[in-house]
């Protein structure tokens, strides 16, 4: 599959970076610090495994820069697998993420934001219902009328989360109402705490979920401008500026509310606003996390139809019409994926429609797992050998860290990860149903990756 000529470079190195943290910084930052301090009942436990995540994920934001410099077009994984383990793989991974995982998520982070909506803006039920639909429309809006706009807002959106959040943890030792008391013991657990194995288990299980979205930057790689640089730098430095967040933010957040006093993530939410702001720290904590959500949301809502569009190219083949060929344009006015952009939007709609975002997001996890280790072991199939100092430590920690949570996820949920699984291979007919009269040109079939 060759870059698409189309595509127009608008993207720099800020915008790149915002992508890495924009999914990452969302919801989660707010709720899952709380679970899992409850969990495991010690700060140190807590900052391991926050730091052992990082690792890591930083060891697959190294695997991630290498395949986004190798092959720096728009679709990320879908790319990176078609070349590394053939067309039938790719599509299934390109049919989870485009039709069944990603609408869930954009669901789910639209409904998740009403209530913060709510407590900044009281609103009648009937418009707190059209919210989420509402967020879905505009956002697939902004994205069908090109990418300068997207990008625009989705960059200024995740960058100001930074020095919002900073300016929180500042606040909280400023204001004095962070405390070393609460912290310490730092080693000893507090009572209630889950068993020991458990506590880590779960925890590392909500610290991927919210690491989750750094790989997102690779979808959009046809859009960003000196990728070599640019996409190495926003890779890396995106996974530090999220691991350096979350870090500081959850001892911010133990040090003002003592964890004997978590009971719950939307509890421990408000007795954090109320202890930093008083009455109106609701209301301040409310923007935080509306700031956040959608500035995620941006980021999906960009980078998704582009795995659409790059599983249409790759499998349109020879054909102009047809199902998968009407996704394979780009619009001759806007230069957007604009027919993917639609069925992106429509998808998250349904999903909202039906209230099943919930049960999706349970089922189709352990795939999106297993689907990002083999990302990360398609660098073992390369016809260029990678060279580079971190090589082949740095595949080996994160398809090692991915297989473990995998199996954690696996034993935790066996029903449900194997749901998934089959729902992810239902791609398999739905691939033959839609190119069984579509001519695959030779050079594109017999894809691997290369510089």
């Amino acid at each position: 599959m060759e870059a698409d000529p189309q595509t127009k470079r608008q993207m720099g190195v800020w915008a790149a970076t915002a992508v890495v943290t924009g999914e990452a910084i969302s919801l989660g930052i707010f709720l899952t610090p709380a679970a899992m301090a409850r969990s495991l009942g010690s700060p140190a436990l807590l900052a391991a495994v926050w730091c052992g995540m990082a690792v890591i994920t930083l060891a697959g934001a190294l695997c991630f820069t290498e395949l986004a410099v190798r092959n720096p077009q728009d679709g990320g994984e879908y790319v990176y697998l078609r070349r590394g383990f053939g067309r039938h793989v790719a599509f299934l991974y390109g049919w989870m993420a485009a039709v069944v995982m990603y609408p869930g998520v954009a669901a789910a982070l639209s409904v998740g934001t009403v209530p913060y909506i709510l407590a900044l803006v009281p609103l009648p039920i009937s418009v707190a219902k059209a919210l989420p639909p509402l967020i879905l429309l505009t956002l697939g809006a902004i994205n069908y009328f090109g990418t300068r706009l997207s990008s625009g807002l989705m960059t200024a959106l995740n960058w100001l989360k930074v020095p919002v959040l900073a300016a929180l943890v500042g606040w909280a030792f400023v204001s004095g109402h962070a405390t070393m008391a609460n912290v310490a013991p730092l080693m000893a657990r507090r009572p209630g705490s889950d068993p020991l194995i458990d506590g880590i288990a779960g925890a590392t299980i909500s610290a991927f979920f919210c690491f989750g979205g750094w790989w997102e930057a690779g979808k959009i790689a046809g859009e960003v401008r000196n990728p070599s640089r640019n996409l190495a730098v926003a890779f890396s430095g995106g996974v530090l500026i999220v691991t350096a967040i979350y870090l500081l933010l959850s001892f911010a957040f133990v040090a003002v509310v003592p964890m004997q006093q978590i009971q719950s993530n939307t509890a421990f939410v408000a007795l954090f606003g109320q202890a930093l702001f008083g009455s109106s720290g609701a209301g301040i904590l409310s923007m935080c996390v509306v700031l956040c959500v959608l500035g995620g949301l941006m980021v999906l809502s960009m980078a998704v139809p582009r795995v659409t569009y790059a599983l249409a190219r790759g499998e349109a083949g020879t054909s102009s019409t047809g199902a998968l060929a009407a996704f394979a344009r780009l619009h001759p006015r806007f230069g957007s994926p604009a027919n993917a952009v639609l069925l992106q939007t429509g998808m998250s709609l349904l999903v909202l429609m039906l209230g099943a975002f919930d049960r999706i997001l349970a089922f189709i996890i352990f795939s999106a797992v297993v689907f990002l280790a083999l990302t990360a072991g398609t660098l073992f199939r390369t016809i260029k050998p990678v060279r580079r100092w971190w090589y082949p430590l740095a595949p080996i920690v994160f398809i090692a860290g991915s297989g473990i949570l995998a199996i954690m996820l696996l034993m935790h949920s066996p029903g449900s990860a194997l749901l998934g699984a089959a729902v992810v291979l239902c791609g398999l007919p739905v691939r033959w149903l839609l190119t069984r009269n579509t001519e695959i040109p030779s050079a594109v079939a017999t894809d691997s990756i290369s510089p």
